[in-house]
């Protein structure tokens, strides 16, 4: 806010990315997020991660695809294209394997764009299986921004879309590895 000039007053939603993604991660931002929001009484608008990450490049012409490593042979992945009114989930975030989601886009027969930290550890097994025209995005474009949550977010906002921050659920996709090893869930 101090390299921006801007002050609280200004400020009339908070966007946050609700995952996929490291659940510490996705955790220290919603509660940042949800304590600025309460104590500011400001609607709080919980942004999918993969639709942030398609959001970057919502000009492509053809089926998008973000892929964030899992880790565990997995990427959390989903299905997009560009209606000319935003971006429409044409299969909804998951956790899977790459042949998988490679499998299912070879069978929509449609040139794809694969973008996300998860190109670079699969890159090989993209390029090998993938059989339509597609796109790899190079490594300086593959993160998420910012930028492209907060523009999702405000679409959402000039909608009337203004919930509370009590209603942020954050959205996992697989159970954490202490869950897994505990086989004790936290809610």
């Amino acid at each position: 806010m101090k390299m921006t000039e801007t002050s609280f007053d200004e400020i009339d939603v908070v966007a946050v990315a609700k995952g996929p993604g490291s659940f510490t991660g996705l955790r220290i931002g919603a509660a940042t997020a949800k304590g600025l929001c309460i104590t500011r009484n400001l609607p709080l608008i919980g942004i999918d991660t993969l639709s942030g990450l398609a959001n970057n490049v919502i000009s492509f012409e053809g089926i998008i695809c973000p892929l964030m490593d899992a880790r565990r042979n997995q990427v959390y992945t989903a299905l997009y294209k560009n209606t000319g009114n935003g971006l429409e989930c044409i299969m909804q975030p998951s956790a899977i394997d790459i042949s998988e989601i490679i499998e299912k886009i070879n069978g929509m027969k449609e040139k794809v764009i694969f973008l996300g930290d998860g190109v670079v550890p699969y890159k090989s097994r993209i390029e090998a299986e993938t059989k339509v025209s597609y796109t790899i995005l190079p490594n300086h474009l593959v993160r998420q921004r910012a930028a492209s949550v907060g523009q999702l977010a405000v679409l959402e906002y000039l909608k009337g879309n203004k919930p509370s921050a009590d209603t942020l659920e954050l959205e996992y996709l697989r159970v954490s590895q202490a869950e897994r090893e505990t086989g004790i869930r936290y809610d």
